[in-house]
């Protein structure tokens, strides 16, 4: 009956203190205050702090700011015009034409940043107005790109992913890579969609893209190198054992300084926002983590965790009714709160019943940061459509409505992550690691 009644008291603080404007972290850090002030006679204050340094000072966290700032760096830089130039010659002429280059631009995109608000923001600036002038149908634009730049969430260097590590305890390089093949099989899917769509549909009467010689596809590339450069040099030495994911990431911000000094979009202005950017988010993301490590602890205390894990044991699900109710669980979680929060504040929870039923906790991780993606498309606290809005000025219902489609294949995403684990597990059981890890 004490776990029944933590339950209460705990969701009531929490919405109380969401619901009155409260910083996510700060809200966190509430819950888990009163928690120990009721259920535990330890000093509240001495453990709060010691907790919040601990969950601070981890030498793994450290990758989260770079590769944030490797992202912001880049986003400041001429990237998003210059993929545009170099994939619209080799897309144009596939099914769907020149809608694939929000698809595999936000792809690439995605493996150079992390974050899917930077995704969409750059990728969008310069394929909007580019597919508006060619008549491309305004649903299948404004969808793809809101779908598409959820792949910033799966594909390394992903935020998400490196939040997830930390909070369980897991190695970032390999969620990393076990994030590789499934953020390139959702990104194929949503290229078949759009296939599909084209063949079938009669709105599809988009203005015919000239050819282009062989010769002048292979020439306008150029614009591709330094990108393609970037992204292998960092997975590159991760894979090869050479870094960790803290080492790549500070490999990644040098080559993103490079890159933005040969363009000319390195000035004082660019990098003092660059670096003041990358410290906002950094920030915003640190102080929700220390609030989670003091709720886990808290909730430590009073047997709420063990006590579900066990109680769900008791349930006897199947591996896949257990997987379906988290599913459930995340998508009308991500309805009011952002993926990241999602994952930080149901871990301590989630963990030990997914320990107790023998699932992999990277492959966990991918089947979570795939489900939080759709948070960013669901209304009404949907990241992407609030963006997406600002950039199209559409109303939130037509933005949604155009990005259920991507909304739908994510959720068979899930299944064929059940279906074939190996696309997640493969990789990174055959990483190579260095000494250090």
């Amino acid at each position: 009956m004490t776990e029944v009644y933590a339950i209460v008291i705990f969701l009531f603080v929490l919405f109380l203190l969401l619901g009155t404007g409260v910083w996510v972290g700060l809200a966190l850090m509430g819950v888990a205050w009163v928690g120990m002030e009721l259920f535990t006679t330890r000093p509240v204050g001495d453990t709060m702090i010691t907790t919040i340094w601990a969950s601070s000072s981890s030498w793994t966290l450290t990758a989260l700011p770079l590769f944030i700032w490797m992202g912001e760096i880049l986003y400041r830089t001429r990237l998003s015009e210059d993929m545009f130039k170099g994939l619209a010659p080799w897309l144009a002429r596939l099914p769907g034409g020149l809608v694939h280059t929000n698809i595999v631009g936000c792809t690439v995109f995605a493996a150079v940043s992390g974050s899917s608000a930077a995704t969409l923001s750059t990728v969008g600036k310069m394929s909007i107005p580019e597919l508006r002038a060619r008549d491309y149908p305004e649903k299948m634009v404004i969808g793809t790109l809101a779908g598409a730049a959820t792949l910033g969430l799966m594909i390394p260097p992903s935020l998400a992913l490196i939040v997830y590590g930390v909070t369980v305890n897991e190695s970032i390089t390999k969620l990393f890579f076990a994030g590789v093949f499934p953020g390139l099989i959702l990104a194929l899917m949503f290229m078949a969609y759009v296939a599909i769509v084209s063949t079938t549909s009669s709105d599809w009467n988009p203005k015919v893209e000239t050819g282009m010689s062989f010769v002048e596809k292979v020439a306008n590339s150029r614009f591709l190198a330094p990108v393609f450069v970037l992204i292998t040099v960092v997975i590159g030495s991760m894979y090869l054992g050479y870094a960790t994911a803290t080492e790549a990431a500070a490999i990644g911000v040098l080559g993103a300084l490079v890159l933005a000094l040969f363009q000319g979009s390195l000035t004082v202005s660019s990098f003092r926002d660059s670096l003041m950017g990358a410290m906002r988010t950094s920030a915003m993301i640190a102080l929700i983590l220390a609030g989670a490590a003091f709720l886990k602890l808290s909730m430590g205390f009073t047997g709420l965790p063990r006590a579900l894990a066990d109680g769900i044991g008791a349930l006897e699900l199947t591996r896949f009714q257990l997987l379906m109710a988290l599913l459930v669980f995340y998508i009308i979680l991500g309805m009011f709160l952002d993926g990241i929060s999602s994952v930080v504040l149901t871990m301590a929870v989630v963990e030990p019943m997914v320990r107790e039923a023998g699932i992999d906790l990277i492959w966990f991780g991918i089947f979570v940061v795939v489900v939080v993606e759709m948070a960013q498309i669901t209304p009404p606290i949907g990241f992407n459509l609030f963006v997406l809005q600002g950039m199209t000025d559409h109303e939130m219902g037509y933005i949604a409505k155009a990005a259920l489609p991507m909304f739908l294949i994510m959720v068979l995403m899930v299944f064929v992550l059940i279906w074939f684990p190996g696309i997640a597990t493969w990789l990174p059981e055959n990483l190579r690691q260095n000494p250090g890890g």
